[in-house]
């Protein structure tokens, strides 16, 4: 449900509520929040509140420290593993400057912009992630270990599968939270997981993968796990991928797909730091159905884009080199600039890759360009990057490059 900033401070009331959390990302897309009281919401919505930036990662230093969070009143959410009992909720926020002018490195805000350019051009864009991730077992100080919660396979069943009910309770949760997942299984790791989610608008679904990090490592640690969502958490086991499918659409009706996944293609080495933002990211890169070249094909899990094949003739596409480390207002806001570029080139799609190129010949191999293969290397590229540069300011280039 959208609230409005009334509607808001009328269910804090009438719900017993005590503590709101004021969520935002650091430029990395890890989560953060400050609580406050519900005397203090009214001051929130009119003014913000005042935090620290210099103590936050990627928000610069000390002398231009003060930012304000503004609460967005639609993304309201009960926390559903808090307790019932003088309740606790969310919102998200964005982050100004104490002028009011928008923080040039909230993520959240470049996203938006994003959406707002490809909204002047009559088109929309749809994300729908499907986020993988590790259940391990802790020792006995209680800290994470490397011994996985099960050693079930792709799709196991229980008792094999000892992570069904953990899933079964994410899931749950995020359906009250009013996330809805589509499906959810054991992945081919041990102790590896995997659920997917409804395709929604790009802030949406930027919003819903935040919120799903915070809501698996609750009700892990809440039975006794710990969740990991490290690209490559096991050195001789499947990784972590975040396949991020998506869709376009234009007003004028036109099929903008093909063109969409030129521009990706055409700027994915650009783009792969802050994809692939570290240097675990790439040990991911190149085995167990990751990719390492740049191409497409249709339903091939070996490409770096798929087109899958859809039960109703749908037309959307995955992209499947980002891993779960990735901060999602950043990836879809470069996905979008990317696809935007390859409408207003009319870009044209090379020739489908229709073979598997984890077991191609090296004269086939040699043919197609590799994503990088190191964080320095995609760093690199990202630096001297025009298109980069043109969507993104200093300061977030500076933080993922140094």
């Amino acid at each position: 449900m959208n609230y409005t900033a009334k509607e808001v401070m009328q269910y804090v009331q009438e719900e017993n509520i005590k503590f709101i959390r004021l969520a935002f990302c650091d430029i990395f897309g890890r989560q953060k929040n400050i609580a406050i009281m519900p005397s203090e919401l009214s001051r929130a919505f009119a003014h913000g509140i005042a935090i620290d930036a210099s103590a936050i990662r990627g928000f610069g230093g000390e002398v231009r420290s003060d930012l304000f969070l503004r609460p967005d009143p639609s993304t309201l959410s009960y926390l559903p593993w808090r307790p019932e009992s003088g309740g606790v909720v969310r919102m998200f926020c964005s982050i100004s400057y104490p002028d009011g002018t928008p923080f040039h490195a909230d993520s959240r805000q470049i996203l938006k912009d994003a959406v707002a350019a490809a909204e002047a051009r009559g088109v929309s864009f749809e994300f729908g992630a499907e986020m993988e991730f590790y259940l391990f077992q802790l020792d006995e100080n209680g800290h994470t270990s490397k011994v996985p919660f099960d050693y079930a396979g792709y799709m196991d069943i229980a008792p094999e599968d000892k992570g069904e009910n953990v899933r079964r309770e994410i899931c749950l949760t995020l359906e009250q939270m009013g996330i809805q997942p589509e499906s959810s299984h054991h992945e081919e790791g041990p102790g590896q997981n995997e659920i997917d989610f409804r395709y929604s608008d790009p802030l949406s679904a930027a919003d819903n993968a935040v919120t799903f990090h915070s809501v698996v490592q609750a009700i892990a640690a809440r039975n006794g796990l710990a969740a990991d969502f490290t690209p490559k958490p096991l050195p001789n086991e499947a990784g972590n991928g975040l396949h991020i499918n998506f869709s376009v659409r234009s007003k004028d009706g036109r099929d903008l797909l093909s063109q969409v996944i030129a521009g990706i293609m055409a700027h994915i080495q650009e783009m792969t730091v802050f994809l692939n933002s570290t240097e675990n990211s790439y040990a991911r890169l190149g085995g167990n159905k990751a990719p390492k070249y740049i191409s497409w094909s249709h339903e091939n899990r070996s490409q770096l884009i798929r087109v899958p094949a859809t039960p109703n003739g749908a037309s959307r596409a995955e992209l499947r080199s980002a891993d779960p480390m990735a901060n999602p207002y950043l990836a879809f806001a470069l996905l979008i600039y990317a696809g935007l570029d390859g409408i207003e080139k009319q870009l044209t799609l090379p020739e489908a890759a229709d073979i598997n190129l984890y077991t191609a010949p090296e004269d086939i191999l040699c043919k197609f360009q590799k994503l990088p293969a190191s964080l320095r290397e995609a760093t690199g590229i990202a630096k001297e990057s025009a298109f980069v540069k043109q969507h993104l300011s200093e300061s977030v280039i500076t933080a993922y490059c140094g």
